[in-house]
């Protein structure tokens, strides 16, 4: 299926690893102008080399912190015009005693999983208005929607961002603009993997293992993590022509473990 994007300009941020590479991955194999930002230089460069070899599509790496003001600059200057804007951030870790989390967690993670995307949709709505067609995905979690304890830091700045988008989302989606959110479970991604090979060393045990404890433990009903290129697709799905009509939605892709009638 042809998504209609192709010759597009799409910026990634938080694109070098995880459902941000995979999501880069999916829009790169419809033809896309890439940008994808991360902090890390050499994963960056690897992954966008791995794009362009895998999908002949051009690829621009910006190495920058999308969180800081200057990192967002250095992004805006290089790719100040996309038509496809997704965001993403590394996963807050785990918060099993909400006393124990500081102010400065809250800071570092309202700037990453709220201010960030806020800013870039500010920067590049307008732009998207004025040339008839906007895609605009945040990649959040779905514990914005089902709160848990164990994501304390997570949840409440992508319930805001949810908020935030919804309301903009109906005051451009006239212009052919839409503004949607990803809410994602628990998927194989390079953080999963450095979390979860953690505590397999330290129950010596291994990955796959603590992978299938945590499948029976909160009862995913897929009886597996989600993998980036099956997320990829959906996110592409939401970036293409085709997507006009889907404003302002906020879809959880967890292999079922959360669920409500509507």
């Amino acid at each position: 299926m042809d998504l209609g994007i192709r010759g597009r300009k799409a910026l990634v941020n938080g694109g070098s690893a995880g459902l941000g590479k995979g999501s880069a991955k999916a829009l790169a194999a419809e033809g896309v102008d890439l940008y994808i930002s991360a902090r890390g230089e050499a994963r960056l460069h690897a992954t966008a080399e791995e794009i362009r070899r895998d999908t002949g599509a051009r690829v621009t790496p910006i190495v920058a912190d999308h969180a800081s003001d200057e990192g967002r600059e250095k992004i805006l200057a290089a790719c100040p015009d996309p038509d496809i804007l997704v965001g993403t951030c590394s996963p807050a870790p785990f918060t099993p005693d909400f006393r124990e989390v500081t102010v400065a967690q809250w800071e570092e993670h309202l700037a990453t999983g709220l201010i960030s995307p806020i800013e870039f949709i500010r920067a590049t709505v307008d732009g998207m208005c004025e040339r008839g067609f906007g895609r605009i995905v945040n990649i959040s979690t779905g514990a914005s929607k089902f709160p848990a304890e164990l994501r304390t830091l997570s949840g409440p700045p992508r319930a805001a961002l949810s908020n935030y988008t919804v309301a903009v989302a109906k005051a451009v989606a006239r212009h052919n603009v839409t503004i949607n959110n990803l809410l994602p479970g628990m998927h194989h991604t390079a953080t999963a993997e450095e979390r979860f090979g953690q505590m397999a060393k330290d129950q010596g045990t291994t990955y796959e293992q603590v992978v299938e404890d945590w499948i029976r433990e909160w009862r995913i009903p897929a009886e597996r993590f989600g993998n980036i290129d099956e997320f990829g697709a959906i996110c592409a799905l939401f970036c293409s022509a085709h997507a006009s009509y889907i404003v302002g939605q906020s879809l959880v892709v967890d292999g079922g473990v959360t669920n409500s009638t509507f």
